[in-house]
């Protein structure tokens, strides 16, 4: 199947999400991501099935898809809600003059100069309200733009019906048709720039995409030309130049030079980071200083900061439990308060004894002032500020389960090497036995260079680095068995191993050391290193201890220097020497007993990662590591695990706040307005500023806070 990403203007709340996604589901689209705040549409296309059709069907619907291949969409004569606003606002302004104290201008007051001053909001209004509210019925999911459209055309026509029966005195209420539709829209648009404000730490990675570059090209005489190209056209392997002061335009190599980045845009540390020959740059970050030639390693969606924007998109499309039940209710909303304003005008007529006009404007009062919207909004508002303020600082949620869960977590579970510690090993001793020393140090170490060079471990990096060789054995067959070490077999038939002590318990009692190398099932030498603790690692243990949470150091190493490591951190509790099967068995345990987040970097953590309640990696783990993780931090160390866990408490916090306003809002709005306390016009100014209050409730989490 074909993965489509589209951008889909025109999405107002949930319903109108709801509608796309029941469109899609219909044609047969699997896998069907809507996310309304950031118009974000995903799906996957099965084989057959016509792109272009899909995406007519959905213009049909009344949305705009900006970047699909069909291209007879009509545009709209007004783009954006303060258009239609101010447009709107001409007309509506005179209609609303009699209402100032000491103000009366007779020919306004004339009936038929008010149809001519409301007709061209209304068709305005209709044009939009109208069709939205029409194809939304049509799929069966009606939304807000239904009560406003009923809430419209009741007033003008019992406005028209007082005209033509020569009553107007009684019945003239053109300025409430016209008040209703203006405010919405001035309501719409303020509900537009609060919910703008949610996504820009995400729309500040979007524009780190866009930039030029400085594409190197050769001619026939060997001769190099610069010029300028759009980042998006780079392919990998286009070599480019980067000069101080410009953005690093895609994943890349540097080939030549020395420069310092600013990698803040993905990280949150703003201290430039030294790169030279061979290191690698992320698209995003900004030269501070020098220059250099590079070759391009990644693109488009494959590059660090694209898959990172993948990855941010994909969770603000997931819906937690909570939102899910607010999906519920507002699918059966539209339907109960149209149910809820019939009432109003049978019970204000018969038994409140009130006249016909005002039971009829309290209930299109009733109309406009419930807010679908409100329980809509109030997940998705808060989750997008969470994600963008975790992205901003170097923390990025897969889904937003993980948000959720982490309120719950009651113990941490560490790996040591690399996560407490920083992995960066130096080689402190070299012990060779009998038969090492027949083949000789120089030997031990070409045969160690050899099966650590295909290791992620950081004791093997270590190793790889300082013995490295050009004469380094060519091995048959060599594999990597998780949580013990390297294993291989060269060209006549030789066995060789690089591991831990499990891989030689049967040659020696000895287990002081960290890597034991072996030819044959016989043992040659063994290595010792040491490490050093990250400077962050003790107050993350006293944060976590302030606030009762459990810290567990869950490792493969040997039993000695974990508890030397977790003496000296104050860790509660030890497990050493852990295969990744036992690791495995021993987090499902801890898991069970109470939410357990565990944070790893190695191969053998991804099993566990997988199994703990939140998963947690960091940045420069292993591949596997990443993909079982829920959880990343950027910033090469654990540093801000606390906002990570502060922001998914703070972000489910504003979550129940935002559902509590909008229920609220709406169980107390609707009866004010049925009881004739709120009249339609006052009803659609209220009805647009519930939805901002939301938005700003959840932009409070940028500012709050959190650990």
């Amino acid at each position: 199947m074909e993965k489509v990403n589209w951008k889909v203007s025109g999405m107002s709340c949930t319903n109108c999400a709801l509608t796309i996604d029941k469109y899609l589901q219909e044609e047969g689209m699997q896998d069907v991501r809507v996310n309304f705040l950031g118009g974000d549409v995903s799906f996957q296309l099965p084989d057959g099935i016509n792109k272009n059709k899909i995406q007519k069907g959905i213009d049909g619907l009344g949305y705009q898809v900006k970047n699909g291949n069909a291209t007879n969409t009509k545009k709209p004569f007004f783009t954006s809600h303060l258009q239609r606003f101010v447009f709107c606002a001409i007309f509506t302004f005179p209609l609303m003059l009699h209402m100032v104290p000491g103000v009366h201008i007779h020919i306004l007051m004339n009936p038929y100069l008010q149809i001519a001053l409301t007709l061209p909001v209304f068709i305005v209004g209709m044009d939009f309200f109208g069709r939205s509210a029409l194809r939304s019925l049509t799929k069966g999911v009606p939304n807000m733009n239904v009560l406003i459209a009923l809430g419209a055309i009741a007033s003008l026509v019992y406005s028209l019906y007082g005209t033509f029966t020569n009553q107007a005195a009684d019945y003239l209420f053109y300025e409430t048709t016209a008040t209703i539709i203006t405010l919405v829209f001035l309501g719409y648009w303020l509900e537009d720039k609060s919910v703008e404000t949610t996504q820009t730490a995400l729309k500040k990675l979007v524009t780190a995409q866009q930039s030029m570059a400085n594409m190197i090209a050769y001619d026939d005489q060997h001769q190099e030309h610069v010029f300028s190209v759009e980042s998006s056209t780079l392919k990998v392997g286009d070599l480019i130049l980067i000069k101080s002061g410009e953005a690093v335009p895609m994943d890349c190599k540097i080939l030549s030079g020395e420069i310092s980045v600013d990698e803040s845009i993905l990280t949150g540390e703003f201290i430039p980071v030294d790169k030279k020959i061979k290191d690698g740059l992320i698209g995003g970050s900004i030269v501070v200083n020098g220059s250099v030639k590079a070759y391009v390693t990644a693109v488009g969606e494959d590059s660090v900061l694209g898959n990172i924007l993948q990855m941010v998109k994909n969770a603000q499309t997931e819906k937690p439990p909570v939102q899910q039940l607010a999906d519920k209710i507002s699918a059966v909303f539209v339907p109960v308060v149209i149910v809820i304003a019939l009432l109003t005008i049978l019970l204000n007529y018969t038994i409140a004894d009130q006249t016909f006009t005002q039971s009829l404007m309290r209930s299109i009062a009733v109309l406009v002032i419930a807010c679908p919207c409100a329980m809509g909004l109030a997940t998705p508002a808060a989750i997008a500020v969470g994600l963008g303020r975790a992205a901003r600082n170097g923390v990025f949620f897969k889904n937003t389960k993980s948000l959720e869960l982490f309120k719950d977590i009651k113990q941490v579970v560490f790996d040591k090497t690399g996560t407490l510690t920083t992995g960066k090993f130096v080689i402190q001793k070299t012990e060779l036995t009998l038969k090492g020393k027949e083949l000789g140090l120089e030997e031990i170490k070409r045969i160690t260079y050899s099966l650590e060079k295909y290791s992620n471990h950081p004791l093997a990096k270590t190793i790889s680095k300082d013995w490295k060789t050009s004469n380094e054995i060519r091995f048959n067959k060599i594999e990597e068995l998780k949580g013990t070490g390297m294993k291989a077999t060269d060209k006549e038939g030789n066995a060789y191993m690089a591991g831990s002590f499990q891989t030689v318990m049967h040659l020696t009692d000895d287990h002081s050391h960290n890597i034991y190398i072996t030819k044959n099932n016989e043992l040659l030498a063994w290595v010792d290193l040491t490490d050093e603790i990250r400077p962050e690692s003790f107050a993350i243990m006293q944060y976590l201890k302030k606030r009762n949470i459990q810290t567990i150091l869950l490792s493969g190493d040997k039993k000695e220097a974990c508890e030397i490591i977790a003496k000296k951190l104050q860790i509660n509790q030890v497990f050493a020497e852990q295969s990744p099967l036992q690791k495995l068995e021993r987090i499902e345990a801890l898991t069970a007993l109470q939410p357990t987040a565990m944070v790893g970097d190695g191969i053998n953590d991804a099993p566990a990662l997988a199994k703990s309640t939140v998963g947690i990696s960091l940045s420069d783990a292993s591949q596997i590591a990443v993909q079982s993780a829920e959880v990343i931090l950027m910033n090469n160390g654990i540093k801000n695990l606390p906002l990570a866990l502060g922001l998914g408490k703070h972000t489910y916090l504003t979550i129940q706040q935002n559902l509590f306003w909008a229920l609220l809002y709406n169980v107390a709005a609707i009866p004010i307005a049925a009881l004739g306390f709120l009249s339609p016009g006052f009803s659609a100014l209220v009805m647009g500023l519930s939805d901002v209050v939301l938005a700003i409730n959840s932009v409070r989490l940028n500012f709050k806070k959190v650990a």
